[in-house]
């Protein structure tokens, strides 16, 4: 992970600053009473082993010298804690010192977990938010370009990586050293030689586990790249579940589903491999410090150098006690480093810059009052791909109602799409009322259209909440006049829970004419003053269309209205009626005027009625 991306990470902590501290202070004290906790176990084994008389008699030593070792110094103090009359009230003492100890190192273990965790799920939650927020200002060339599968896997999987890693991370990184700070200190008090030897073996493991991590990131990226690709698929065969049985493909799919998650599979197998290595080397360089350590203790003990037993069995404890944080520091390393390409992608997400940006001050459309004018515009999705619209230019004035024809791919979407700035023009300009609409807020312009598509979006939500989507405040007489003016009313009462009952996800419950009149009545509610229509009846049947017919007159009564249509006969009665032919304007005019012209307008209408 690279260094800016650590320092992102910790500005999100920063902003839990009190939590972490807390948590701080109560893995000091939890390290502290780890340490005593250890030093009295290590107490109660050598009182129990020892004569009582043999430590009295140390314990006096000790008192009468004036200068004391820190080993010494430690014992002493022990002693003078613990130690009574007789050997019995003493073991009863220590026993109720070590049971306290423990169970007050617990509390401080619980609110230092339970801070931190606080910590790590606040910062996915913001992380997650941040994500939504930051996809909804993006253009839609973005959702274009980017698979969707690949969006909501960093979302999802990409964050419950990093919270693995968080979780890891927060719980060892702020104990594990200090816990390893504290046991190295009482192991060189006991035995500056001792800990040397410990010493100088244990950053040989460390090494192995660098390395063995930095192999965990790469096959991190790609395994999560893989994820996304899964997703992607499901995505794709559920919402194309109808023509996947209409053509009998599942078997396909199930291949196509299978194959990806073997590979996904043998991926993970690859990291799991290096994953589940770094605990046994851990440990294998565990047993070889302390075989070598009991050796060279031992021979110093039995041949009486220096190293009494009492100090040789604490020794040994407190150095067991020290390679299981050394133990978790490795595997910390490892979910570093996992967590690591998920942080890349999540950051290389919130970096996307959105192609549709504000100006500063934008001018505000409170209401449309005079023009929608397109001038010299040229437009193409991709720099060098070619242009889609060339020099177009027409105006529609307020209250007209302007119809788009043309041939199929002849680019009267692209000119829908670029009213409301979904995309923005290469080159010309689009105003309205006399602004240029780079200029004006993309709220106030988008709040003054109403968009019907071919592809209605429904939510999985009641038809209620489908209607008021873009007005939640308005009262249920106003959603049902809305629906009744769509020419919705009726079918609704007719469901289930009526305007209650859920449509399904992407309304899968309703007919394509029903999701229309729904779509409708949504934009009635919104009251544009600019409606878009983009071929709304062009995939419905004969009695659907003429009941969505009847609705979008409703809409579009004393509104200004761009109908793109495929079928001629719904728009004959338009103000003005534009052809689109390759991108460019081949013809204005009225209905009339054109079937007199006898040009291309003429053409598709005479393909259309022969």
């Amino acid at each position: 992970m690279s260094k800016s991306i650590y320092k992102r990470m910790g500005q999100l902590m920063l902003v839990y600053w009190p939590y972490i501290i807390l948590s701080s202070v109560s893995a000091l004290f939890f390290v502290l009473l780890n340490g005593i906790s250890i030093w009295l176990t290590a107490t109660l084994i050598n009182n129990i082993l020892l004569d009582f008389d043999s430590i009295l008699k140390a314990q006096s030593e000790w008192a009468s010298k004036e200068f004391l070792t820190p080993n010494e110094s430690l014992k002493y103090w022990t002693n003078l804690a613990i130690l009574r009359e007789t050997p019995l009230e003493s073991l009863k003492v220590l026993c109720v010192t070590i049971l306290s100890v423990f169970f007050i190192k617990n509390i401080f273990l619980y609110l230092k977990n339970i801070l931190l965790y606080m910590v790590q799920l606040n910062i996915v939650k913001d992380i997650r938010d941040r994500l939504y927020v930051h996809i909804q200002g993006l253009s839609l060339s973005y959702f274009h370009k980017e698979k969707t599968g690949s969006i909501t896997s960093t979302i999802i999987n990409d964050v419950e990586q990093l919270q693995g890693s968080l979780s890891v991370a927060f719980q060892k990184l702020f104990v594990e050293p200090i816990n390893i700070l504290t046991f190295a200190t009482l192991l060189f008090i006991i035995s500056w030689k001792l800990a040397l030897i410990a010493i100088i073996i244990i950053p040989l493991a460390g090494i192995a586990i660098i390395a063995i991590g930095k192999s965990i990131r790469r096959k991190s990226r790609r395994t999560q790249k893989k994820i996304s690709h899964i997703m992607q698929i499901l995505s794709e065969t559920l919402g194309s579940i109808r023509i996947v049985k209409a053509f009998v493909n599942e078997k396909e799919e199930i291949k196509k589903f299978s194959k990806e998650t073997l590979n996904y599979l043998n991926l993970h197998l690859k990291r799991a491999r290096l994953d589940l290595i770094a605990a046994p080397i851990t440990e294998s360089f565990g047993v070889v410090i302390g075989v070598i350590l009991l050796w060279y203790g031992g021979s110093e003990v039995i041949l009486e150098k220096g190293l009494i037993p009492e100090d040789f069995i604490r020794f040994i404890l407190i150095l067991f006690a020290i390679l299981g944080p050394i133990k978790q520091m490795s595997n910390v390393n490892l979910k570093i480093q996992a967590g690591a390409a998920s942080a890349e992608r999540i950051f290389t997400l919130l970096d996307t810059e959105p192609q549709i940006v504000e100006v500063k001050n934008p001018i505000n459309i409170v209401e449309f009052k005079d023009s929608l004018k397109f001038s010299n515009v040229y437009f193409e999705y991709l720099k060098g791909s070619g242009p889609v619209l060339e020099n177009v230019n027409f105006e529609i004035n307020k209250g007209e109602v302007v119809a788009l024809v043309g041939p199929s791919g002849s680019g009267k979407s692209t000119i829908a799409d670029l009213i409301p700035r979904f995309y923005d023009v290469s080159s010309g300009e689009i105003t309205i009322d006399g602004a240029n609409i780079k200029n004006t807020s993309l709220s106030s312009l988008r709040s003054n259209m109403g968009i019907v598509t071919q592809e209605v979006i429904l939510f999985n939500d009641t038809i209620k909440n489908n209607i008021s989507y873009a007005q939640p405040d308005k009262s249920e007489n106003v959603i049902k006049e809305a629906a009744r003016a769509a020419n919705a009313l009726e079918f609704i009462e007719k469901t289930p829970e009526g305007f209650d009952t859920i449509v399904g996800e992407r309304g899968v419950k309703l007919s394509g004419g029903q999701k229309q009149r729904i779509a409708i009545a949504r934009a009635l509610l919104k009251n544009p003053s600019i409606l878009i229509l983009d071929e709304a009846t062009s995939a419905l049947d004969t009695e659907s269309e003429k009941r969505v017919q009847t609705a979008i007159e409703s809409l579009m009564k004393d509104r200004t209205a761009l109908v793109i249509a495929h079928r001629l006969s719904t728009v004959q009665n338009a103000d003005k009626i534009i052809v689109i032919d390759k991108g460019k304007v081949a013809e204005i005019g009225s209905h009339e005027s054109l079937f007199e012209k006898n040009g291309i307008y003429r053409r598709l209408y005479d393909l259309q009625f022969d």
